[in-house]
């Protein structure tokens, strides 16, 4: 018996509610990227961490950036309450994502976190919006 079989796996039926459970709070770099190629973007992406030249220099195309300690409830209505919002940070080894996640979940909003973040989207060969973009390709 393997370390990986030392503990037997759920059932079926309690591996499917806790895998469908993580879908409903996270999404990854893949889908985000098809909904913005395709259009189909029915979520705010928001870029949760960094200064705002940090961001001005790379970023997700399409994202807003919202600090994590910026949101506020004062600050959320400019969105609709039933408007969807996507948090990513720098990576797996950042936080800012699940921050911002509690926030918007304590103010009452659908969230869900993108997993992987600036890193998975560089991993996955997508590509960037800013200036220090726009200066690689000249």
């Amino acid at each position: 018996m393997s370390f990986v079989t030392d503990i037997p796996p759920a059932s079926s039926p309690d591996a499917a509610r806790h895998f469908s459970a993580r879908l409903s709070f996270e999404t990854d770099c893949a889908d985000v990227a098809d909904a913005l190629a395709s259009g189909r973007v029915d979520f705010v992406l928001l870029h949760v961490v960094g200064s705002a030249e940090t961001f001005a220099r790379k970023h997700i195309p399409g994202a807003l950036h919202l600090q994590h300690r910026n949101i506020t409830a004062e600050r959320m209505t400019d969105w609709p309450e039933d408007t969807v919002f996507v948090t990513y940070c720098a990576g797996p080894h950042c936080n800012g994502a699940d921050r911002a996640a509690v926030k918007l979940a304590e103010l009452g909003r659908p969230v869900k976190i993108m997993i992987g973040g600036l890193t998975g989207w560089e991993d996955e060969g997508f590509a960037f919006a800013g200036s220090e973009v726009t200066a690689a390709a000249e």
